[in-house]
């Protein structure tokens, strides 16, 4: 019996394929022309995200609707690269299957190889982000961090990746309780930096380039240990 899962999205494909030939708008899509639409589907599923309850489970039914949506992206986008004889969804299928295996040695060891221990989360996360380097033949795993990023989310996804290197910014003097409490903390420092005339967003990207060139120095200084 077919897998109701791959018979779903067969449907979802078949679908598309008959919206592009036959629907005037769909047809005249392009990448660059479906940019905004992502990112509204994109932030439709965090906003959907934020609104569940993972006990009950209250919210799901707008998750789905909104996963939807966005997966209706990935499959538009496959079939305008298909159009242009560029890559198709079974290729996109097929490269992260490929990729996720690659990078989870605890799952799919290589062989000759011992597993790993699955019940190290951060070595595996640091594994993971090795990997991930030498697919990308990347100098550092700071790069890829896009930087058009708000300064926060890219400032997160620096600080985790410094600490995969064992490196951690100095931590200020704080005594936070929880995570309402941190956030209100932000807020202040927010409204700090209003009162003298500084943008918090600029601020913070300017310091969290500089971390990332100190980071990147001594992981070069260190790289024989990464």
């Amino acid at each position: 019996m077919a897998d109701k899962r791959t018979v779903s999205l067969g449907h979802l494909v078949t679908l598309m394929d008959k919206l592009r030939l036959e629907c005037p708008w769909d047809a005249k899509q392009t990448h660059t022309s479906l940019r905004s639409h992502l990112l509204e589907e994109t932030y439709e599923v965090l906003e959907a995200l934020d609104a569940i309850d993972e006990g009950t489970g209250e919210g799901s039914e707008h998750l789905r609707e909104e996963l939807g949506d966005l997966l209706l992206h990935v499959i538009f986008h496959a079939r305008i690269a298909q159009d242009h004889g560029r890559f198709d969804l079974k290729d996109i299928a097929t490269e992260i299957t490929e990729k996720l295996i690659h990078r989870h040695p605890h799952v799919f060891p290589t062989e000759g190889k011992d597993t790993e221990d699955t019940e190290d989360i951060e070595q595996m996360v640091s594994t993971w982000e090795q990997i991930k380097k030498k697919e990308k033949n990347r100098s550092s795993v700071f790069d890829g961090i896009p930087a058009a990023l708000p300064a926060l989310a890219r400032a997160s996804k620096v600080v985790r990746k410094s600490s995969i290197l064992g490196f951690s910014p100095s931590l200020p003097d704080l005594h936070l309780e929880d995570k309402e409490a941190f956030g209100e903390t932000l807020l202040g420092l927010v409204e700090w930096a209003r009162q003298h005339d500084i943008d918090p967003e600029e601020a913070l990207r300017v310091a969290v380039e500089q971390y990332v060139t100190k980071m990147r120095t001594l992981e070069q200084e260190n790289s024989s240990e990464f």
